[in-house]
Parts: C-alpha cells; sequence; structure tokens
C-alpha cells in the first residue's frame, strides 16, 4: 500500500498593524485570523499543517524595538496547548513557529510539533540566525541549541528547518541523517535576490537528501517596517527537486497537496547520496 500523505501550508498576510493595537492584540488577531484556515485544513483530511515563521505576530526583527521581547511565550505553552486541542480534534499534525521565551532574556525562533493526539513531541530552535540590513535578528533570537531533531508522528517523520537556516546545506543533510521524510520550512522572506534564491535553495535539499520539504512564506507588507512584500508562493516539493503544488504570491492561503511517501526510498535507490557520502574528506568543512 502506498504511503500516502495530505499536507498543508498556510501563509497569511498580517492582521493587525503595530500602530492599531497593543501586542497582545495583534498577537490575538493573528490566532484568530489562522484558526479558521486551521480549521478548515482538519475539514479537508489534512494530516500534517504547517504555519509560517512566527506566525502568530508580525515579522519585526527589520527594527530593534525591545517592546517585542513581551510577545515570546513559553514552549509549550498557552499557544501550543489550544493548538494541541485542534490537533486532537482534527487528527492532526501541526508545526507551530513561535517566539519562544525559555527564560528572562533567553528567546529563540522556534518551531513546536505537535502530534495528531495532541501530544507535544518538542520543538526546533533556528539555528542560523541573520544579522543584517532590514533583518537584525540577532537583537532577538538566540541560536538555536537543540541539533536538529526530526520527530516520529503518526504519519510520518518530520523535520523542521526555519527561513535563513535554507540557505546551509549543513542542516538540511542533518535532518536527512536523522530520517527526516518530510522537512518544513517557515519563512518571512520579502521580494529581492531571496525570491529567485527561494525556487532553487529547497528543490536542491529535498533532491540532495531524497525527502520531501514544505516550504511557507507570507504574503503582503508589514507596517510600520515596510522593508517590502512578502511574496507568498508557498509550496511542496518532492525528492527529485520538483515543485508540484504552490500557492500565490500575494493571497492569504491553505495550500494542501497530497504525497506518496514511498517515493523516497524510490528515488534514494537511484541516486545514492547517503552511500556514498566521504564523512572522512570533509573535516576541513568543520574546522574552527
Amino acid at each position: 500500500m502506498p504511503r500516502m500523505i495530505k499536507s498543508g501550508l498556510i501563509q497569511t498576510s498580517l492582521a493587525m498593524t503595530e500602530g492599531e493595537g497593543s501586542i497582545e492584540a495583534i498577537k490575538q488577531a493573528m490566532l484568530d485570523k489562522h484558526l479558521p484556515m486551521i480549521e478548515d485544513a482538519g475539514k479537508q483530511g489534512v494530516q500534517i499543517l504547517c504555519l509560517q515563521e512566527i506566525f502568530n505576530t508580525p515579522y519585526f526583527c527589520p527594527g530593534q524595538d525591545s517592546a517585542w521581547y513581551a510577545s515570546a511565550e513559553s514552549v509549550p505553552g498557552p499557544t501550543t496547548q489550544l493548538l494541541s486541542e485542534v490537533a486532537r480534534k482534527y487528527n492532526m499534525v501541526i508545526v507551530v513557529p513561535i517566539y519562544e521565551k525559555e527564560q528572562a532574556g533567553i528567546l529563540y525562533n522556534t518551531a513546536a510539533v505537535i502530534d495528531a493526539d495532541g501530544t507535544y513531541l518538542g520543538k526546533y530552535r533556528k539555528t542560523h540566525i541573520p544579522h543584517t540590513s532590514g533583518f537584525w535578528e540577532k537583537y532577538f533570537f538566540r541560536p538555536g541549541n537543540m541539533g536538529y531533531p526530526v520527530f516520529q508522528t503518526k504519519y510520518a517523520k518530520v523535520g523542521v528547518y526555519i527561513c535563513y537556516d535554507r540557505h546551509f546545506p549543513e542542516g538540511a543533510r542533518a535532518l536527512g541523517l536523522n530520517g527526516a521524510e518530510i522537512v518544513y520550512n517557515p519563512s518571512a522572506t520579502v521580494a529581492g535576490l531571496s525570491q529567485y534564491l527561494w525556487k532553487l535553495e529547497q528543490p536542491a535539499h529535498a533532491a540532495a537528501n531524497g525527502y520531501f520539504m514544505g516550504c511557507i512564506n507570507r504574503v503582503g507588507t508589514e507596517a510600520p517596517w515596510n522593508i517590502g512584500r512578502f511574496y507568498g508562493s508557498s509550496y511542496f516539493v518532492d525528492p527529485r527537486g520538483q515543485i508540484f503544488a504552490q500557492a500565490s504570491e500575494d493571497k492569504d492561503e491553505l495550500l494542501v497537496a497530497s504525497f506518496d511517501l514511498d517515493m523516497i526510498d524510490e528515488v534514494r535507490s537511484t541516486w545514492q547520496f547517503f552511500r556514498d557520502r566521504r564523512p572522512d574528506a570533509y573535516n576541513d568543512l568543520v574546522a574552527p
């Protein structure tokens, strides 16, 4: 029997701007905007759903306003608990990207993984943190310190890579070696050079490692930062590096696609990249 999976990706625009309400009001508005789309995914029979990077706030990193520290919360915490109930209701795995507060002054860009029965399985913390014009992420996030975990969910082995991580092939390979069958990359990326890379890097990771990827981006512009247009274009890509489902560039959208995990074994039986690796020859890559 084929190992068929139905997966979903949610891309949305900002529900409320910084000038329209408090941080808590913005978080609530974003949650309220997502919940009907999450419910829709559940009603469509989606088995694994992934949301966008820090799904319940704006992408506030173009500024350096410490007020946004207050938007961080524990993981697991109130948001993951709420979505655990939705996961259990629909028997649906949910990947929940969120701003995590481990303790005062220790904050991470994190994605929690909730199993189909509502069980919190664990989290991935964004490893590579950019700090360049328009993306002052080191002001807000510590680099991840949990490696590249893969979570055995009810339906598949799931890994997570977050936004800027996708520029680094090492973690993508580690996820493959750790057994990932599907890697989700929740992102917040705007038009420019990254739009070209958006359709280049992740298909390359999928092909190099023989797994599926679900790649999520925001849509619209976000005041008051106005760093550019988030161009959506969320997509699924298969282990051959072929994009087989893609969302629009400018609409709030739930993208749903079905695919057969048995394709992983088929592709890896043709392209023996894991067999033919030479880790003994790669020492220079990790030299200090």
